[in-house]
Order: structure tokens, then sequence, then C-alpha cells
């Protein structure tokens, strides 16, 4: 009976140790429990979010905001009242700029400028750098209401022997007018103009102010010319519409 008991009793000694000793090797690795334990923060990535823009090696890219104008470029020299007279950017199409002028009191010296009368009449031509004809545009405003205009290519010196007829109009109630043409003209300005660098007298006529560079295109009254001898007749320069600039034209 004794023995009984103590067998039992070692029985359940083991059994107890045996427990003990599971217990503690599960307690010192979890791996061997019911799973993996889970990472901290195991939610997935948010892809809705914009990721930074990278920084190069000079610092962020700039980008100008949409008030920041560029800066403009510098002006042309010939820019008169109304706007810049010569080539339109790199197109084959210029801009030419006319203007009423005060002629000095007679006699004046070489050279002495001719003033743009502030608010006064004025026109604006569009015209071709080169091409097979001088297909051109001018609108005049602010002139003499219901008078007969004729703009013309004057080449220097008076009377202006060769200068070309580009067309006519008679001024509306307003003192508008409006020429278009493509009339074969040939080169301009001509060689026998005095304004053309190819004129023996050109540097001279330069060099005493008394010329330009480039094609005088003028605007005058069409009592003034006669387009068949191809010269100046009479003389009202207050009449008149005068170029900002000379200009160059080049048939092939």
């Amino acid at each position: 009976m004794r023995t009984m008991k103590k067998v039992s009793l070692l029985i359940c000694f083991l059994a107890m140790f045996s427990f003990l000793f599971l217990s503690t090797a599960v307690a010192k690795n979890p791996s061997h429990s019911n799973g993996p334990k889970e990472k901290e923060n195991p939610s997935p990535p948010n892809h809705s979010e914009k990721p930074e823009k990278p920084v190069g090696p000079n610092g962020p890219k700039w980008n100008p905001s949409e008030d920041q104008e560029p800066p403009s470029p510098a002006p042309p020299t010939n820019k008169g009242p109304k706007g810049p007279s010569g080539p339109a950017g790199k197109s084959k199409t210029g801009h030419l700029y006319l203007y009423e002028k005060i002629e000095p009191a007679q006699p004046y010296p070489a050279g002495t400028p001719w003033e743009i009368v502030e608010d006064g009449a004025w026109g604006k031509m569009r015209y071709p750098l080169q091409g097979p004809t001088f297909k051109f545009a001018f609108n005049g405003h602010d002139l003499t209401p219901e008078m007969d205009y004729t703009l013309i290519y004057y080449p220097d010196p008076w009377p202006g022997t060769g200068l070309i007829c580009l067309g006519s109009d008679t001024s509306d109630e307003e003192g508008d007018v409006h020429i278009m043409g493509s009339p074969n003209t040939g080169s301009l300005p001509i060689e026998a103009d005095l304004n053309s660098p190819n004129n023996s007298g050109h540097g001279d006529c330069i060099a005493n102010s008394t010329c330009i560079q480039g094609a005088k295109i003028w605007l005058v009254l069409s009592s003034d010319v006669d387009c068949g001898a191809n010269a100046m007749i009479g003389w009202n320069p207050k009449e008149y519409l005068f170029e900002d600039v000379g200009i160059f034209y080049t048939k092939p």
C-alpha cells in the first residue's frame, strides 16, 4: 500500500515537473506559438500621397509664378510714338510708321530734324522685305477729310525723279485712307537714290545729314505728284506723312 502511494506521488511530481519545463520553453521561444508576431504599423503604404520633388545638386528647380513676366527685350532704336518700325521679328514682313512732321523754317542747315507733330496725322504700312512684288497694305488716320492722297516711294534729290506711285485713295469723313497693292517696283531703294548705299554720292549725303539709310515712303497730296513723269510737282508738307525710317526691299 505504501509502495502504491509512493508511485502515485512520483508520477504526480514528474507530471508537474514536465508541465513546468514545457511552459518555460514555450515562453522563451514565442516563434513556436500560433504564428509569427506582427510587426508594428502593419498597414500598407498610402500610394495616394505625392512624393516630394527631388532636389538636384543645385537645389530645386525654380519656376516663376504666373504673375511674373519674362524680361522684355530692349526696344528698337527706331521706335516712334506709335510703335517700332522695321522687320517684324524673324518674319519676312516689315512694319513702317508714317507721321505728320514739322518742316524747319527756311533756310535751315543740313541735319536739322523734322519734329513729329504730337497727336498729329499718322499711318502704318505693312510691306515685304523680299519677294516677287512689293505687296503692301497702308492705313492712314486723322488726315484732312475728303482729300485725294497718293502713297509714294520718294528718291532723293528733289524733285524725286524716278519716284514710284504705290497707290491712291480719297480720305473719308474721319480722315482715314486705305491703300494696298502689289506694284512691280524692283528692289528699293533704287541705285539712283542718294539714300541707297549703292549710290556713289550716298556717303557725302549721309555726312551732310541730308539723306537716310533706305527708301523713303511718303503719303502726299495726289495733286502734288505726277505719276506719269515719276516726279514731285508741288510741295505742301503740312498735308503729308513722312517715313519714320527708311526701308529696304529686295526683289529676287
